[in-house]
């Protein structure tokens, strides 16, 4: 099948409320490097009060306790339907606010715990301390192995059971800044603390997701055409090992 007769469709969660530091910057990303290819993108942006249909791939930014608070609600209403996405084979991706919502729940000081929809075994709490500063990750599962961003967080989040990390954290403090572990994985949910926008400038993994987001539309690997990421990758190797 050719990639100029493919399509994937998107859905973008509350862009109104979690957005925080660029992170449309992501949605671009994945719909220009499928439009490069000639593969075609259904995009839905749900907003508060939109029911969650069936798509290939789920993206959530980051945002701020208060933005949190008013996204949780409606998330945890949908938690059955997001689940069985994720059974399903459709791909997840959470930044910051966003990844712990993935979880549990979210405890935030002197309030109740927000409910997350447990498409991850994990959950946060909120820190003493806030993490500012440059992130490289080494992962096991990308070619090149290595990932960068920008985290800009308090929580601290711990992982359980089957849900394994995003990769080990090389600069930066990544989930907890005790544990060494930088974001969180199950089946092909991801979760990350990684803002600046986290795919421009890291587009394997970019690509990673589009893969596994035609894989789970037409039921088998389908190898992406390369795209000149020569700028990408100098972007990308400019943070590498960046002091903090």
């Amino acid at each position: 099948m050719s990639e100029r007769e493919l399509k994937i469709s998107i859905a973008h969660l509350y862009p109104k409320l979690l957005n925080l530091y660029g992170d449309i910057g992501n949605i671009i990303t994945l719909k220009q490097r499928c439009l490069w290819r000639g593969i075609d993108v259904e995009f839905e942006q749900i907003n508060i009060g939109d029911k969650i249909k069936e798509h290939d791939l789920y993206f959530i930014g980051g945002g701020q306790d208060k933005q949190q608070e008013e996204v949780q609600a409606e998330l945890y209403s949908q938690k059955q339907e997001l689940q069985s996405q994720l059974n399903d084979g459709a791909v997840f991706l959470g930044i910051c606010g966003g990844y712990q919502l993935f979880g549990h729940y979210y405890q935030p000081h002197g309030k109740d715990k927000l409910k997350g929809i447990s498409i991850m075994d994990a959950y946060t709490v909120a820190g003493d301390t806030r993490f500012i500063g440059n992130v490289t990750v080494k992962t096991d599962f990308l070619s090149p192995s290595t990932l960068v961003g920008f985290e800009n967080h308090s929580g601290l989040t711990y992982l359980q059971g089957e849900t394994k990390p995003l990769g080990v954290v090389s600069v930066g403090n990544g989930n907890n800044g005790r544990d060494g572990f930088e974001g969180g994985r199950y089946l092909n949910a991801f979760g990350t603390y990684l803002h600046g926008s986290l795919l421009p400038k890291n587009p394997h993994f970019a690509d990673y997701l589009i893969s596994l987001a035609l894989e789970k539309r037409y039921g088998k690997k389908i190898d992406l055409e390369p795209l000149d990421d020569s700028f990408e990758f100098a972007a990308h190797s400019s943070v590498i090992g960046k002091p903090y």
